[in-house]
């Protein structure tokens, strides 16, 4: 069935759903989709469970979410809860609040406020992290990334001050690229054209290019330029 003749998916308060092809998807309340769900939009609030993977064009989503698979959109804006049983694959994405992603996220741009877990690689071409709580990433391949420690906030609360030892800081094991601007980053590796390693980073190698620059508030075990 095309999207543009399906029909539309509407629930309010608390409801359920088969899943299928859905035109425009608009959730409220307590909405559980008992499948995989493939729709032009995607909109809701509350709290969401799906069954199985969702594919959309375009997605805008507050409260607690979960997908029971992979999710693949063209643009996705997520405030609260997400839990993702699955990858992430896309164009544009941005998140704020505490994510868990089970499977490789492949995006083109990706914006984080909050605590953030990728059990997979994070690829993507610009990623812009700000941390509010612990963030772990197997590994990162990306054009350019800046990691920060963002303000205190209602997510930093629920994700540091409820913990209190999960302070915010990114985890990785390797970290490729050609911009590199890090804070409050853990690393085994980290390979760029340009680096900057900034204030509360631990890095055990640093491979350069063009440039490296080195806060007086980080440690960096090795630094090697390589080719011209």
């Amino acid at each position: 069935m095309d999207q543009a003749t399906a029909a539309d998916l509407v629930i309010a308060g608390i409801g359920g759903a088969a899943g299928g092809t859905y035109h425009h998807v608009n959730l409220e309340g307590v909405s559980r989709i008992g499948g995989p769900v493939r729709a032009r939009t995607f909109k809701g609030n509350g709290l969401m469970r799906l069954g199985g993977s969702l594919t959309v064009d375009e997605m805008e989503t507050n409260g607690d979410l979960k997908v029971g698979g992979g999710l693949q959109m063209g643009t996705m804006k997520h405030d609260g809860l997400l839990e993702m049983d699955g990858g992430l694959r896309g164009e544009n994405c941005t998140l704020s609040g505490v994510i868990g992603i089970k499977g490789d996220c492949e995006l083109r741009n990706f914006t984080v406020e909050g605590s953030l877990t990728i059990s997979g690689f994070l690829s993507a071409e610009h990623v812009e992290l700000a941390l509010q709580g612990q963030t772990r990433v197997k590994k990162i391949g990306v054009k350019s990334l800046v990691v920060r420690k963002a303000g205190s906030g209602v997510w930093s609360k629920l994700a540091g001050g409820v913990i209190p030892k999960l302070r915010a800081e990114l985890q990785t094991s390797v970290i490729d690229g050609d911009f590199i601007d890090l804070e409050y980053t853990t690393a085994d590796v980290v390979r760029g054209a340009i680096v900057i390693i900034g204030e509360g980073c631990s890095i055990g190698r640093v491979e350069y290019r063009e440039g490296l620059t080195v806060h007086p508030g980080a440690t960096v075990g090795m630094e090697v330029k390589t080719g011209e």
